[in-house]
């Protein structure tokens, strides 16, 4: 029995020795798995030719998931419908494709998976995997490559779409707002893109970034950009596309009531010879005036006196189109005269900006009262921007000065009469070195051009038309980093002209400096600008 205990006590030392050595550390499970999935097979081989399944497998030595499969798999030539591909949302060790739409004869497809393909446990990308095949008896070979650009901006959007669309007798000028490419890519990490397994032919190269992608241009919301002349492939031409917004062709959309004797007119595009006429019978006192609303495009339409009617028909005209518009009228309140300030702190050179809720009449400058801290007077002239709806005040400042801006009643007279109260603002400047002055040297510019400081997001700070060759100064530029730009003002109306891909015209041409500007408060900056020829 002793002896029986004694072993037994060795063994239970043993035990618990083992479990002390063991407790020292834990097993990390070996190094952590780095390797992204391998194509183990795939039925029907990848690049067969004579091809006629409707259905492909994709093996790999590993389970796996599809990610961003959405947004990452480009298939070219397009198919429609869709194929049906699957797994998605779930880990299994192949990849199905069901083709639902009849493929084309003698045609070369590509399915390029981008980075969707990775590994269920770690994540690790089996990146850009290309599964291609060839419905006749050879595989297209040809490529089209080139880079993408903004017009316009610095910075270019991520993945643009990059298509073909072959030049045959089906083909149209106005093929990218009605049919999808014959080939299709995505621009890389850098911008650049290649079209490959394409077969000889004639083709037009565009580009879009949509924002709703299908392949299809849409004016409103989408860029574009493309060559004007057809492409030949093959080709040894490494092609740039310029992306643009167009201007948005004029179009009517809407007129409403917004109050008892105020309607809206909605529209799309340029506006500037928009016309509102009144069709309705009324009576001999009726009067009306047009305000544009801020920010929006939208024209307010002002009568007086209020109309007792039902509904009220009007011709709303813009060059060569013409609406007829039926407004129903219904009891709404009216509205009161309000007025609010656009401006605040000013620079010395800086117009002083007042708004009002209601079209002004009239207004009296002699009730116009500005105050400096030191209690000074100051005389303002007074300018009024009748389309916006805007006062503006201009005055004698100086530096790190405070004013009181004073309208005593009747200053303003709306367009039903009304007059306001007492009205109190106040504004102030800064002192002089907390801003920098900055002057460019544009060298081998071709007159007109306008000259512009930008920040990151391509807001314009400062804005300059230069007509002759001689140094641009911007004066009290508030301190930061800005790119500096310059616009090719080829139609000489003072402002960028984006494209239009139907009339084939391309954007004006814009010209960025290689470095940014630094803008130091108290500082005078020179900068020297050489265009390239």
């Amino acid at each position: 029995m002793v002896k029986k205990l004694a072993n037994l006590g060795f063994l239970v030392g043993v035990v618990l020795i083992l479990s002390q050595c063991a407790n020292k550390g834990t097993a990390d499970g070996g190094p952590k798995d780095i390797t992204p999935p391998i194509i183990v097979n795939s039925f029907p081989e990848n690049f067969s030719v004579n091809f006629d399944s409707n259905e492909i497998k994709i093996y790999f030595d590993e389970y796996i998931k599809m990610k961003d499969l959405q947004k990452q798999l480009i298939i070219s030539p397009l198919m429609d419908p869709s194929p049906e591909i699957t797994p998605l949302g779930s880990a299994s060790k192949y990849i199905k494709i069901k083709i639902l739409d009849t493929l084309q004869p003698n045609t070369t497809y590509a399915f390029n998976f981008g980075e969707s393909i990775t590994d269920n446990n770690e994540g690790n990308v089996f990146e850009y995997y290309k599964y291609v095949f060839s419905t006749g008896s050879f595989i297209d070979s040809l490529s089209v490559t080139g880079i993408v650009t903004d017009a316009l901006n610095k910075v270019v959007d991520e993945r643009i779409a990059v298509l073909l669309y072959e030049v045959d007798s089906t083909f149209t000028d106005s093929i990218p707002y009605k049919q999808k490419p014959k080939y299709i890519t995505v621009t890389d990490s850098v911008s650049g893109f290649s079209l490959e397994n394409i077969k000889k032919g004639t083709y037009l190269l565009a580009a879009l970034k949509e924002e709703n992608p299908d392949y299809i241009f849409q004016q409103k919301t989408d860029k574009i950009g493309y060559k004007r002349r057809m492409i030949t492939v093959p080709s040894d031409t490494a092609y740039v596309l310029k992306m643009f917004k167009e201007s948005v062709d004029y179009k009517f959309k809407r007129a409403k009531q917004i109050s008892s004797t105020t309607l809206a007119f909605g529209y799309e595009g340029p506006a500037e010879t928009m016309a509102i006429k009144l069709l309705s019978e009324t009576p001999e006192e009726f009067s009306s005036t047009i305000v544009k609303e801020v920010d929006k495009d939208t024209l307010n339409y002002w009568f007086r006196p209020k109309l007792e009617v039902d509904s009220l028909v009007f011709e709303v005209t813009n060059a060569k189109f013409i609406d007829t518009v039926v407004v129903k009228i219904k009891d709404f309140k009216s509205d009161s005269l309000v007025f609010k300030s656009l401006s605040s702190t000013l620079k010395l050179h800086e117009l002083y900006k007042l708004s009002a809720t209601i079209p002004l009449d009239s207004l009296d400058v002699s009730k116009i009262q500005i105050m400096d801290r030191d209690s000074l007077f100051l005389e303002p002239s007074v300018k009024f921007d009748t389309l916006n709806n805007i006062v503006e005040l201009d005055f004698e400042k100086s530096e790190s000065n405070n004013y009181k801006i004073q309208m005593l009643p009747g200053t303003f007279t709306d367009f039903y009469g009304a007059k306001n109260d007492t009205l109190n603002f106040t504004a102030n400047t800064k002192l002089q070195e907390t801003y920098g002055d900055v002057r460019i040297e544009v060298r081998n510019g071709v007159y007109p051009i306008i000259v512009q400081l930008t920040t990151d997001q391509g807001e314009v700070v400062e804005s300059s038309v230069a007509i002759e060759a001689s140094p641009v100064d911007f004066k009290s530029v508030t301190p930061g980093m800005y790119s500096l730009r310059v616009i090719f003002d080829s139609n000489q109306n003072g402002k960028y002209d984006t494209g239009d891909y139907l009339s084939k015209l391309q954007p004006e041409r814009v010209s960025y400096a290689s470095k940014l500007v630094e803008v130091r408060a108290g500082w005078d900056t020179i900068e020297e600008f050489i265009l390239e020829d």
